[in-house]
């Protein structure tokens, strides 16, 4: 099942791309590539076996992984062995982890709040919403880019193929790893946050692939996860029963919010001033523009 496994990922990767060059997707489509080094192997409903207690995974294909003690937060107890479809074993920079795919619909109960918002993303400020409430960019990646610039000179340092040269990648690979769970925790805080305190969220629908063609400001852009940020806030969306809507965003920066009138302004002018009287933030301005493209 863990060949099945593979056939399925190879097999989902071609109609993925087929896929994307019959919708004529503009920039590249996707090609599937052979992945050399693989971290991860994958099995159905064969092939490992759950002790009585929970505590210990065994493989039973005869590829010699063997038993492994299992060190975790949550209870396996809860579901039945019959839940559980998946069985992924996956390799880190610190350590190998288990990921049990199960069965379930997991929907939560919350009551509705009658609010609405409006979300425009930014790399002065992660978001701004409509009400003028600002979320700060942690820029986690700038933060430690000191961190990884001294790794990197210490792998550079070392002969390749030595064991200190392993422990140098290793110690890089965590670095970058921390990077990335930090990300991800603030992002899912953050949308979770967002679902269960408002019943409608809008935000742009931006083009992040195009974005980050922008040498200039690629790293800042990849450093604030919007992406994944709007991955996470439609999947808490489905959970709590909200309504997620992803608006163009073309000209939410430039129309006055309160009159309409279209006012060009550079990206240095953060300042939106209209001739009907309206003085507020730009980003502010872009979304309750924002939010009306939602309501429209």
């Amino acid at each position: 099942m863990a060949r099945q496994a593979a056939a399925e990922r190879t097999w989902y990767a071609i109609s993925r791309f087929f896929d994307n060059c019959k919708k004529g997707i503009k920039g590249k489509k996707g090609y599937p590539r052979f992945k050399k080094n693989s971290r991860s192997v994958e099995y159905k409903t064969t092939g490992w076996s759950l002790s009585d207690d929970r505590k210990y995974l065994t493989m039973t294909d005869k590829f010699n992984i063997g038993r492994m003690k299992l060190i975790g937060s949550r209870d396996l107890h809860f579901y039945a062995i019959k839940l559980i479809k998946r069985v992924r074993l996956i390799r880190r920079a610190d350590g190998v982890y288990a990921q049990f795919c199960i069965d379930v619909k997991r929907n939560e109960n919350t009551e509705y709040t009658g609010k609405s918002l409006g979300i425009d993303l930014g790399l002065n400020h992660f978001y701004t919403d409509s009400n003028n409430n600002k979320v700060d960019n942690p820029r986690f990646l700038r933060k430690s880019l000191k961190l990884l610039k001294k790794r990197q000179r210490q792998v550079s340092k070392k002969k390749k193929g030595s064991a200190n040269r392993r422990k140098a990648v290793n110690r890089l690979a965590r670095t970058h790893l921390k990077v990335s769970r930090q990300r991800k925790d603030f992002v899912v805080k953050t949308a979770r946050t967002l679902c269960t305190s408002n019943d409608v969220i809008v935000l742009e629908n931006l083009n992040v692939r195009g974005l980050v063609k922008n040498h200039n400001l690629a790293l800042s852009i990849s450093d604030a996860s919007w992406s994944i940020f709007r991955e996470w806030l439609e999947y808490f969306g489905e959970i709590f029963n909200r309504e997620i809507i992803a608006v163009d965003p073309k000209f939410t920066s430039q129309d006055c919010s309160n009159c309409g009138k279209r006012i060009k302004k550079s990206l240095s002018t953060r300042t939106h001033v209209c001739s009907c009287g309206a003085m507020l933030c730009r980003d502010h301005n872009a979304a309750i523009n924002i939010l009306n493209k939602g309501f429209q």
